[in-house]
């Protein structure tokens, strides 16, 4: 793969505890045309950030070991991680994800249960601004 071929197709990195979550991700974002890995605790998503600088992140907030929002922070408090955006996925309800998301930089945030198509809208318009940023 050339480095133009995978400028043009995002990493993506699923971070949620829960395995049918992670399924379902994967099979709707496969139709999207992007890489992906997945990471089922706190440190292994972190882990993943660092080592594979993903383009985007989708953050379940409660899992072992770290949260999604102390994931969230560090992501967003790094200079090397401006072009990693970071869509929060929780079942903690719509009201303290609303509140709780812009706190520690989450660029988008979506309640469980989801809509695909809502996820959908919210993944190519933060893919598509951190890519601008990153141009400009």
């Amino acid at each position: 793969m050339t480095d133009a071929e995978h400028d043009a197709t995002p990493l993506i990195l699923i971070a949620d505890d829960d395995p049918e979550i992670r399924k379902l991700l994967r099979a709707h974002l496969e139709t999207m045309e992007c890489e992906l890995i997945e990471a089922d605790n706190g440190e292994l998503a972190l882990e993943s950030v660092i080592l594979h600088k993903p383009d985007l992140v989708i953050l379940d907030v409660m899992m072992p070991g770290l949260n999604g929002w102390e994931i969230c922070k560090y992501i967003k408090t790094r200079a090397e991680y401006d072009a990693t955006g970071v869509i929060m996925l929780t079942a903690i309800g719509p009201t303290v994800n609303e509140l709780t998301s812009p706190l520690y930089g989450a660029d988008a945030y979506v309640d469980k249960p989801f809509n695909f198509d809502e996820l959908e809208f919210k993944i190519r318009k933060v893919l598509s601004d951190h890519r601008q940023s990153d141009e400009g």
